[in-house]
């Protein structure tokens, strides 16, 4: 479990935090995915009635949506590696998802100000 005591506890939370607003960012906005995103959307394009196909696209175009599973995803590797898992009930576990995804959110609410500032 991610503590709230110590300083290396609060250390990690921070690096989740950033880690998931930096792989958030890398999905959704990077120019390096760009031609998966395209091959995504081409395949979209086939059958734009599939509900399917529209929940992908949506899902790899929305800050929040890629944003909440990256994190899920981060939170589940850091706790897994660290022998951390079995140490708190999954209710816990879900909050600090939640706290993760969340401090990422944030994070890529000021760094859309910056660039709406500037």
């Amino acid at each position: 479990m991610i503590s709230t005591s110590g300083d290396g506890n609060d250390r990690s939370r921070r690096t989740l935090a950033l880690a998931g607003y930096r792989a958030t960012q890398r999905a959704v906005h990077d120019s390096i995915l760009d031609p998966a995103r395209d091959r995504v959307h081409d395949w979209h394009q086939k059958r734009l009635e599939s509900t399917a196909r529209t929940f992908v696209v949506t899902l790899i175009s929305c800050v929040y949506c890629t944003g909440w599973w990256v994190s899920g995803a981060l939170l589940l590797t850091y706790l897994l590696t660290t022998g951390q898992w079995h140490q708190a009930p999954l209710l816990v576990h879900g909050i600090e998802w939640l706290a993760v995804a969340g401090a990422a959110v944030l994070l890529n609410r000021w760094d859309d100000s910056r660039k709406d500032g500037a």
